[in-house]
């Protein structure tokens, strides 16, 4: 499956690096791009998966970049 979901708070290019890094690190997901210019997550993961790794990733990014919202 995959999804592209809209990022909005990331102020700093290397904190969007730890996050695509994290996020590529969680289990379940084949790919991760984040683009730090448009703010969106190109997600690549098993179908089942995803409500699950919604969660994670919230927490992940919010962890690293307090400000950052993701629109599910």
């Amino acid at each position: 499956m995959v999804a592209e979901i809209k990022m909005d708070g990331i102020d700093c290019a290397n904190c969007c690096a730890k996050m695509e890094e994290g996020i590529r690190n969680l289990p379940g997901v084949i790919n991760a791009e984040i683009s730090f210019m448009t703010q969106v997550l190109h997600l690549e993961c098993d179908e089942g998966d995803l409500p699950e790794l919604k969660k994670k990733i919230k927490k992940l990014c919010s962890k690293i970049e307090p400000g950052c919202f993701l629109d599910f």
